[in-house]
């Protein structure tokens, strides 16, 4: 999504770097990347907490080198605080890893009804609620069928997507309104058999009858053993499953459900302003991305609980603006505006969706962010997909039908699991030599999640604040370097492994990373810091 600089221009750099006074520190060398090992051993338990910390040299895991990057290079440097941007769902604001890294707007007086600081935003002490009370939502192909909106041919197109994955996901109910019976079944009678509650694999194997209904109910566990090290593991994924599906069916792809008429507003006329509400804690527990997506890029450091965020000296301003089901173009564009006009250097944005009937207020609100200094980390989506695909529209993006950028300062991140070779990039992942920048780590990231928990999760929801807390380093280490540098140092400085990795989970669909992102790298803290240092002290130039 961005030029990129030759060969020839990043030798030098690692030469200048190795001959400076000032640092020994160098770029790890692409023939190390090459020759690392494939990791054959599961991942410890601390692995799995922390692997987008690791180093792919030292620990064959494909992290982003943040340990190394604090060890080496940041040690005790605090920098300068930078605000980042969470436009996501509600955060919990009190939850024990973030309540001391949340930006404070001084100038607003909480709990008095009054816009005090004159921004246009009522008690907006930690950032501001742009949903209300609303929570489950459409599909933004939903509404524009609901409301009639576009042209016959958006319409017809977002008729085929209603009516495709109504008929999927009825067929998934239906598959799962029988099995997930005949599994509780079969789990009551393997516990009673055994005449305890939890039990192993190795305990089921081992039984021993000429019960017929036994035999089955001990063929259906043995298979369900594949899909969790537990059957209350397995039977907690199914009820997730369920859910899922129910929300999808009763609220996502209903044409005749209405989420917004609690919020007040019109929210397809972008000048109808003066909704929401101050107060952008989530509103329910299930409610947890932008806290997990928030912990990611700063749960605080070194505290003894929990997890540790990427960056170290940052303010996280929690923006509600992203439901249960589709985003409305208006709420991203005015919750990008408010980022920017309170002083955010950062904007993390883990959304997307199909559909943007009003596209052009995004991109507006892009540029203005870009204007004003403002990087933009987007999620690449969870498709599978070749977002460089017609087929495969993926908004917010920063370019129209494949075009040149509209502005240049956004960063859109595809996700890789902890395998390195053909499985590092995760086979949900969309990407594009277009449309994707870079990857980094997203699969099964531990992160913090409401009521002072923790949880893993997987998706570029999780990779793109992954960037957007070396993002914040940068600009927390070298905040003279703008917008844009901060982009393509993020882009030139990952590493580029030149092995082939599956896309979208098909074994017979194989590229290179350069075939499938306009960087063909994954993202590197250490290496980013080198750079930018280099940049800063004017040693090269972007």
């Amino acid at each position: 999504m961005t030029t990129t600089f030759s060969k020839s221009f990043i030798v030098p750099l690692s030469v200048l770097l190795m001959g400076c006074g000032a640092t020994t520190l160098v770029l790890t060398p692409i023939e190390n990347i090459d020759t690392t090992p494939l990791k054959v051993a599961d991942l410890t338990e601390a692995e799995k907490k922390n692997w987008g910390h690791l180093d792919l040299v030292a620990d064959t895991i494909p992290g982003m080198s943040v340990d190394k990057a604090y060890e080496e290079i940041i040690g005790n440097k605090k920098g300068q605080k930078v605000i980042v941007a969470i436009l996501d769902s509600g955060i919990d604001l009190k939850h024990e890893d973030l309540d001391d890294v949340l930006w404070t707007n001084k100038d607003e007086k909480p709990g008095n009804g009054k816009d005090d600081d004159g921004n246009g935003y009522v008690d907006d002490i930690h950032g501001y609620d742009f949903l209300g009370p609303s929570y489950n939502e459409q599909l933004e192909a939903a509404r524009i069928l609901k409301l009639n909106l576009g042209d016959s041919q958006l319409q017809a197109r977002a008729k085929a997507k209603i009516d495709a994955d109504t008929q999927k996901f009825m067929g998934y109910k239906n598959q799962l309104d029988q099995m997930y019976p005949a599994i509780q079944n079969a789990d009551k009678a393997i516990a009673t058999h055994l005449g305890k509650k939890e039990y192993t694999k190795k305990e089921v194997a081992a039984i021993k009858t000429e019960d017929q209904a036994l035999l089955q109910s001990k063929s259906i566990v043995t298979q369900m053993f594949q899909y969790g090290d537990s059957m209350a593991e397995v039977l907690e994924q199914l009820e997730g499953d369920i859910k899922s599906i129910n929300e999808r069916l009763n609220y996502h792809l209903k044409v005749d459900f209405d989420g917004r008429n609690v919020v007040g507003d019109k929210p397809y006329e972008i000048n109808d302003r003066g909704y929401g509400d101050g107060n952008p804690q989530n509103l329910v527990e299930d409610e947890s991305h932008g806290t997990h997506v928030a912990g990611i890029v700063a749960a605080e450091r070194n505290n003894g609980k929990g997890v540790n965020g990427v960056a170290n000296n940052v303010a996280i301003m929690s923006i509600r603006a992203v439901p249960n089901g589709d985003e409305y173009d208006k709420d991203i564009a005015l919750g990008i505006r408010y980022a920017v006009d309170n002083g955010a250097k950062i904007i993390n944005a883990s959304f997307g969706k199909s559909f943007s009937p009003n596209a052009e207020w995004v991109y507006d609100a892009i540029k203005y962010a870009a204007k004003n200094d403002v990087l933009i980390v987007h999620a690449a989506g969870n498709d599978g997909a070749d977002l460089d695909d017609p087929k495969n529209p993926n908004f917010p993006n920063d370019q129209i039908n494949n075009g040149p950028e509209i502005a240049d300062n956004v960063i859109t991140v595809g996700a890789l699991d902890p395998k390195y070779g053909s499985e590092l990039v995760a086979s949900y992942s969309n990407y594009g030599k277009i449309n994707v920048d870079v990857f980094a780590p997203g699969t099964d990231i531990y992160s913090t999640y409401p009521d002072n928990t923790y949880e893993y999760s997987p998706g570029t929801s999780m990779a793109a604040p992954a960037v957007a807390g070396v993002a914040a380093l940068i600009r927390s280490q070298y905040p003279k370097l703008t917008a844009p540098q901060v982009k393509k140092i993020i882009m030139e400085s990952g590493l580029s492994p030149k092995a082939k990795v599956i896309l979208g989970g098909d074994t017979q669909k194989t590229a290179g990373l350069k075939e499938i992102s306009a960087s063909g790298k994954i993202v590197n803290a250490y290496n980013a810091l080198i750079m930018a240092d280099a940049v800063n002290a004017g040693k090269i130039s972007l």
